[in-house]
Parts: structure tokens; C-alpha cells; sequence
């Protein structure tokens, strides 16, 4: 055990009831801190952008310093390479446009069937736009994951851009983003990686991916709904923004259209403030290997977070799949052997028997246990495995406040709803 689960539980107010949460890749639940950051700005601060005025300047301070706490959460070079909006599918979309202005007609891209749709859809609709031919690469139905053979021979055709996701919102499996990044870039394109499933789970490092563009959403690390996206600060700079006239020119400005959620993104802080605060209290035995990496202040306190995070998410992941194997009539989808969990983020899909997902979610919110069923928006997935028009699947996924305990007693309560 690599975190003291009662202190952890302790800063989620709404842990304080009769439910457990395997919930969380739709939505975690919020932390303290984040939640503070959010009531202390709606009663300190809460003003409109560039006012002479103090709260409008307190207000200006906290948006900063936000900008400045996710740099150091992907480890970007600069907060100016940082862009706040509603969320992951509406900052896609947006950015989206300007990057397929670029594109021409006969130009190719790249999309997987693994994917989020917020990182497909936006991009077809750009390619239809712009007269350019989508590609696709599929996933092994096996074991959910990506097909990288087929991924180099969509980059031979030196596609303009590689839409690809960090870990799947669906199967769980976690995509070698870092190798993905070097093909593609070896072959002329440009990488965008949806991490919103990923951010929770694992420390993240745009530097060392080299990724052109990345992009998360609090709301699933422990804050409040809003999306976070990192661009290289030279390609922001050379991007045409959608912006109205008096918006600046500025970094990031430029890409931080109308008046933002200025108190979600107090949230965001707050969320990152949480991180820190379990890499000063439990992050001290992962220390090794860190320094060579030359994080200091809060972004070594964040990488010794995630970390640590991701070492007790381990025993979370494997307790989870044990369980759900000793299920009779459990099937599940994706990655299941027990040597590759580094594969994988804590989020399993099954189906069992011949019960319909939803009725499965419905006995289990029952008993207190709240999982999600359908396709979760990740639809190429459930139309690929031939599950789109039965009902998808029953999904669970751990946090790193959910206990082993919990698990248990969604084995317990599977174990009753696989007798029906």
C-alpha cells in the first residue's frame, strides 16, 4: 500500500455517504482543495478579465496561477502554451478549425477506432470541410490494443495529423504514446493526444513525448468541468485563432474565446494543489529515478504524486480483475492478462450473461455501487466489437480513493446479480 487511504478519502467531501464510486472515467469526484479554490474565488475575487480594479487583479492572479500549475502538471515549457475552455470536446472542436485551415484538399489524416469520439468526430468534420480523406486504424478485439502496423502504413502516406488517445475511456488500455509520437513525427505529422482518460491515472510529460498537442479535462482529475489543453508554443503562435477583435493576440489568450469559467478554472488549481499535497505526503519513496529528470518545486512534488498514484493504482487494477474473473458468466473486454496491467489504467468493460448492461448498472446502483453502461461515447469501440446495438457494456473503473475493500464488494454484489 502506497497511500494511507483514510487521509486520501478525508480531502473528498462526498466520499462522506452509503455509495461506492466506479464511476470515475465518466467523472471523479472533486477534492477539497478544489472545491475551496472554487468558493474562495465566487467570494474574493469574482470579476471580469483586465479590470483596474482589486478583485478584477486578484482575479487575473488566480487565472495565472492556474496557467502556471498545469504547465507544471504536463510539464510544459510555459503557462503560454496552456489553453483553458469549456472542455475536452468543445477545446477540440475549437482548435480544430485552426488547424485544419492549414489543410488542402487531397491532404489525409489519421484517427483510431479506439478513440473517445471527441477525438474522432471533430476531426472528420474538419476533413469533410476541407475536402480531406480520413484514415483509420483499427484496435485488436483480443486484447484492445491499438494496431501499430496499421498505424505505419497510415503514416507512410504522411498524413497532416495523428488524432490519438492516451489511455482508452472504454477498454482501458493504456496506447505507447511516446512511440506513437516518434512515428508520426517521423513521418511529417502532427500529434494531437486526448488524455482525459489518462491524467488521473499516471504522471504526464509533453516534453518528453514531444506532442504536438494535448489535452485533459478536470472533471475526471478530481476538479471541476473544464478542459485543459497544452499546444507547442510555436504552432500556437503560427495557428489562426477564431477570436472576436478585442480578444488579444496574445498567448493563450488568442485561444481563450469570450469570457472563460474563471471560477472552474480556480477549480483546476485547487485540483493541482491536491496532487501536491499527496506528492508531500506520500510521494517521498519515488523519489528514485525523479532527478534525472530535473523536476523541481511543484512539478517534482506532482511527478512524485502521480507516481505514487500510479503504484497504488496498480493493486487496484489487478484486485479489480481478479474480481471480475471470478465471476461466472463475466466476459470482459480488452487487455485481462494480469503481467500487463503497466498496459492499462484501472477501467474494465464486460458484459455478463445475457443481461442487458443497463440492467446490470441498475441492480448494482441498487446495492449502493455506481458503474456506467452504453458505449460511453467511445462508439467506434462498442460498433468494432458488435456490441453497439445491444446495449455496450457495463463499465468499472477505479481512483486512487476507491479501496480494496470496495472492490470486494462489487465482487460480492456481481456475484449475487450473475445468479439472476
Amino acid at each position: 500500500m502506497t497511500l494511507d487511504l483514510s487521509a486520501i478519502r478525508s480531502q473528498f467531501p462526498s466520499l462522506n455517504r452509503p455509495a461506492i464510486f466506479f464511476d470515475n472515467p465518466g467523472g471523479t469526484q472533486i477534492a477539497k482543495q478544489s472545491l475551496d479554490r472554487i468558493n474562495k474565488y465566487l467570494l474574493e475575487c469574482n470579476a471580469n478579465h483586465e479590470g483596474i480594479f482589486a478583485t478584477s487583479i486578484a482575479s487575473d492572479a488566480i487565472l495565472d496561477e492556474a496557467h502556471r500549475a498545469m504547465a507544471d502538471f504536463y510539464n510544459a515549457t510555459s503557462p503560454e502554451e496552456i489553453v483553458f475552455g469549456n472542455n475536452m470536446t468543445t477545446l477540440t472542436l475549437h482548435i480544430s478549425r485552426s488547424i485544419s485551415r492549414e489543410w488542402k484538399e487531397g491532404d489525409e489524416i489519421v484517427v483510431t477506432r479506439l478513440d473517445h469520439d471527441a477525438n474522432v468526430t471533430p476531426w472528420v468534420l474538419a476533413a469533410q470541410d476541407r475536402g480531406v480523406k480520413v484514415n483509420w486504424v483499427d484496435f485488436d478485439v483480443e486484447d484492445g490494443t491499438l494496431k501499430l502496423d496499421d498505424l505505419q502504413k497510415a503514416l507512410e502516406r504522411k498524413p497532416r495529423l495523428l488524432a490519438v488517445g492516451y489511455a482508452s475511456n472504454s477498454l482501458g488500455t493504456i496506447n505507447p504514446v511516446a512511440k506513437i509520437v516518434k512515428m508520426a513525427h517521423d513521418a511529417g505529422t502532427m500529434v494531437y493526444i486526448d488524455a482525459v482518460q489518462y491524467a488521473p491515472h499516471g504522471p504526464i510529460d509533453v516534453q518528453k513525448l514531444d506532442c504536438d498537442f494535448l489535452i485533459s479535462s478536470s472533471y475526471k482529475f478530481f476538479g471541476p468541468h473544464c478542459g485543459i489543453l497544452y499546444g507547442k508554443r510555436e504552432l500556437l503562435e503560427r495557428l489562426f485563432a477564431y477570436k472576436v477583435r478585442p480578444a488579444t493576440n496574445k498567448l493563450p489568450g488568442r485561444f481563450e474565446t469570450g469570457t472563460q469559467n474563471h471560477e472552474g478554472i480556480a477549480g483546476v488549481l485547487g485540483a493541482i494543489e491536491y496532487f501536491e499535497w499527496i506528492g508531500k505526503e506520500f510521494g517521498s519513496e519515488h523519489l528514485e529515478g525523479l532527478s534525472e529528470d530535473n523536476y523541481t518545486g511543484r512539478r517534482l512534488e506532482l511527478k512524485k504524486a502521480m507516481t505514487a498514484i500510479r503504484a497504488y493504482e496498480y493493486e487496484l487494477s489487478r484486485a479489480l480483475l481478479s474480481a471480475l474473473q471470478a465471476v461466472p458468466g463475466l466476459t470482459i473486454f480488452g487487455l485481462t492478462d494480469a503481467r500487463r496491467l503497466d498496459e492499462r489504467v484501472a477501467t474494465y468493460s464486460f458484459r455478463l450473461n445475457d443481461l442487458h448492461p443497463r440492467k446490470v448498472a441498475e441492480k448494482l446502483a441498487k446495492q449502493g455501487i455506481y458503474v456506467w453502461d452504453g458505449n460511453y461515447y467511445a462508439i467506434n469501440v462498442t460498433e468494432r466489437l458488435g456490441l453497439e446495438d445491444s446495449g455496450g457494456m457495463v463499465r468499472v473503473g477505479a481512483a486512487h480513493y476507491n479501496t480494496l475493500d470496495e472492490v470486494e464488494r462489487l465482487k460480492t454484489a456481481m456475484m449475487n446479480v450473475s445468479r439472476l
